[in-house]
């Protein structure tokens, strides 16, 4: 559909949606960069559309309610549409509608009816407001064949021309070793919402994340990279705002470039707050990574809203089925952004170079990552995607990580990424709750992911840290309701309890939800703390969820997607002695981990004798004390082992024996007590105990000799460290690895964890 009169040729015409649209003066401009940008004297547009006929630029008035002139952008290079506005300036607010085709069984679903958000936008004005006039089609009908001339700009969220400039100061980036990451997995608003010590008007928001209170916080676990949920410009779904709920996850992004203003105290700026907290972060010694979606976009199927790629090229963003009409549906949510195509291949890139270098992230964790390697013949470990990240300059410096599934065919993809890359290790979930839950045979598979995953991870020159491991992310139950639910409660999503995952390997031990019975309550504590040993002393990248130190719980709601409130914040101020107890002991894991190098190798474990350095880098313990044999790898009801790590082995490609601190592991998941023979071991004169998960945080450093029978109790874990033989005169390598380690174990036992006051809770 197009109008009969072009604006740009008039001074003064009064349309029949708007007011007067008066004429601004326009030049050719460039087709790069993609988007608006200021360059000191004016304005630069640039969108990209192979199939459009003619783009109109729209502005608006300063409150972004008022349609005041459009423009068509006078050229078009390399399926580029322009033109440079020396009269515009940062504020200017805008968007686009775009002519073409409207004809959905050939792909294109054009209609200048609709105001289009410009992808490249990177800030946003106003809110969307769900209304029929948001569709391309007659939504009344049903019929996407129908064409809809109603406006849409009174509903539609705007784009703001921003003006960049930011002073850095003496920001610098951490630069975390992979080796030394611990990620934490929070989100913005959730976080600090109910935090008592961040100032009213901050939390909730980038400026409340940067607090110091908050920031000290998490320096004081150990942390080392914090890992946000989606904080990209998304909508909330209209099937939510229905039953007055919201996105409360984000994975529903629209606008790639733009922090959302949702999590701004002043949402005007935020992308200004959101470069302060950045700074904060990196001050504290933090690294940031954002959670990514670029795998699908809110417009849904061909029913679905025509809010920007779908008006713009919808051929060209999205992958269509061979009927052009529909779409490729591998996200589950209506739509596949087609990554394959070149120009969204930029979009995708460009974004993640406009957050490293403008933003300052140092990584991202991708949403359905899969889909985003996924060609027209099925995933490929070297599509383009893959490989634009792996020779990018930029991007190949930063902390890449993969959710290695989706739901399209061939969608499992764990440890199939391409060099360079991590991947969330789902394997590694859920062996560790099965073992721990007591299920039968689990032992083989422990080993291998108490070890990094080396049958999935080690090929092409992979690391030990590809495989980053976690008992719980935000999707799914928090380590609390992994340990007091049988089953899912997500009642309060409004679905009848269908939506969440089922099978989650999870117990309550004897009561469904909170409980005062203190024999339960030792027992859920006591699982914590053994998945939280397991996951810190596990070889590999660890990943916590926010809370899960201090057993947070969302009242059995394992899919907590759409809850903006208590069940999903974060309650600071409910956090009792137990559960204070178990923050100090995460403390201490954590400080163990980054003193003991033996867990954080770069290099995979084989259980191989090594001939020449005559040592064996890990071995595998009955509770007798001897090295497991098939029949015991075989046997169902073994649910203890002990695993040796010496720290002889070799360190790194070259050969000769390393001196890092010589360990033993045992895991008992038994539910009754074991008598484990600690074993002898070279170089060392008796075991020194640093963790018994019985004892939690008091556990109090205590030496045994070898040949000592240890009473493991039920469902429980050690861990000690060999005191090395003592040398005359000068210290060993190995002594000075076991002294340190002892220190930073001592620091972190007499250094609390910070914690606003607590107040009695159930559990």
């Amino acid at each position: 559909m197009k109008l009969d009169i072009n604006p740009n040729e008039l001074k003064n015409v009064t349309p029949p949606n708007g007011p007067a649209i008066k004429r601004s003066r326009v030049r050719e401009g460039r087709p790069y960069p993609l988007g608006a940008t200021w360059d000191g004297l004016g304005v630069n547009f640039a969108l990209f559309s192979a199939h459009a006929t003619r783009v109109e630029l729209c502005l608006f008035d300063q409150n972004g309610e008022q349609e005041v002139e459009r423009i068509d952008l006078p050229e078009y290079t390399d399926e580029v549409w322009h033109g440079y506005l020396p009269d515009a300036r940062p504020g200017t607010i805008y968007g686009y509608r775009v002519h073409g085709p409207y004809a959905p069984t050939e792909g294109h679903r054009f209609n200048p009816n609709k105001l289009l958000f410009d992808p490249y936008t990177k800030q946003t004005v106003g809110h969307l407001t769900w209304n029929p006039a948001l569709f391309g089609y007659q939504m009344e009908t049903g019929d996407d064949l129908t064409f809809d001339d109603r406006d849409s700009a009174p509903f539609m969220l705007k784009s703001r021309v921003i003006d960049p400039a930011f002073t850095w100061g003496r920001e610098r980036p951490p630069q975390r070793s992979w080796e030394k990451t611990i990620f934490y997995e929070t989100h913005v608003r959730g976080f600090t919402i109910r935090h008592p010590s961040v100032p009213e008007h901050f939390r909730g928001t980038y400026a409340g994340l940067a607090s110091r209170e908050v920031l000290d916080y998490v320096t004081s676990l150990g942390i080392t990279a914090i890992e946000l949920l989606p904080i990209h410009t998304f909508i909330d779904d209209s099937y939510l705002t229905e039953k007055g709920l919201k996105n409360y996850w984000g994975y529903n992004t629209l606008g790639f470039f733009a922090p959302a203003r949702r999590y701004a105290a002043n949402p005007d700026f935020a992308f200004a707050e959101f470069k302060e907290m950045v700074a904060h972060l990196h001050e504290a010694g933090l690294e940031l990574i954002l959670d990514v979606v670029y795998n699908h976009t809110p417009e849904g199927n061909e029913l679905g809203p025509t809010l920007s790629f779908k008006g713009i090229d919808n051929a060209s963003y999205y992958r269509l089925a061979p009927d052009r009409r529909y779409y490729i549906n591998d996200t589950g949510t209506g739509n596949t952004v087609n990554l394959s195509h070149s120009r969204v291949l930029q979009l995708v890139t460009d974004s993640l170079r406009y957050w490293v270098q403008e933003m300052h992230v140092d990584g991202f964790r991708f949403d359905l990552a899969t889909i985003l390697a996924r060609e027209p013949h099925g995933f490929d470990e070297d599509g383009r995607f893959l490989d634009a990240c792996r020779q990018d300059p930029v991007l190949s410096q930063v902390k890449l990580i993969a959710e290695p599934w989706d739901c399209g065919p061939g969608g499992y993809q764990v440890g199939r990424f391409s060099p360079g890359w991590a991947e969330w290790n789902d394997r590694y979930r859920d062996t560790v709750r099965a073992f721990w839950k007591g299920e039968e045979g689990k032992l083989p598979e422990l080993a291998s992911r108490l070890t990094a995953s080396a049958d999935l991870f080690n090929k092409r020159g992979r690391k030990p840290w590809a495989s980053v491991n976690f008992i719980t992310a935000h999707d799914g139950f928090t380590l609390n309701d992994l340990v007091s639910y049988n089953d899912k409660h997500n009642e309060a999503n409004g679905e009848e309890n269908r939506d969440g995952h089922s099978h989650n390997l999870s117990s309550n031990y004897g009561v469904e939800g909170p409980t005062e019975v203190p024999e339960i309550r030792d027992v859920r504590f006591r699982q914590m703390r053994n998945m939280l040993a397991t996951l810190l002393l596990s070889r590999g990248t660890p990943m916590l969820v926010a809370g899960d130190e201090f057993a947070r719980t969302q009242q059995g709601n394992n899919n907590a997607y759409c809850q903006d409130n208590e069940i999903s914040w974060i309650d600071w101020e409910g956090i009792d002695d137990e559960c204070r107890a178990l923050a100090d002991f995460v403390q201490k894991l954590i400080a163990i981990r980054q003193a003991l190098p033996m867990l954080r190798r770069g290099r995979f474990l084989t259980g191989e004798y090594d001939q020449e350095l005559g040592v064996k880098d890990v071995n595998w313990l009955t509770p007798a004390g001897d090295e497991m044999a098939q029949e015991h790898w075989d046997d169902p009801n073994a649910r203890c082992m002990g695993v040796l790590l010496d720290g002889r082995a070799q360190e790194t490609g070259i050969r000769r024996i390393g001196s890092d601190s010589t360990l033993l592991l045992i895991l008992n998941a038994h539910d009754d007590v074991v008598q484990f023979h600690l074993p002898e071991a070279v170089g060392g004169s008796q075991w020194v105990r640093l963790i018994d998960t019985n004892r939690g945080e008091n556990a109090e450093v205590a030496k045994f000799a070898f040949g000592h029978e240890y009473t493991v109790t039920a469902r429980s874990l050690l861990l000690f460290i060999l005191e090395p033989t003592r040398t005359k005169g000068q210290a060993t390598d190995a002594e000075r690895s076991y002294l340190h380690v002892l220190q930073a174990f001592e620091d972190a036992s007499s250094e609390l964890v910070p914690l606003p006051s607590a107040s009695p809770r159930d559990m």
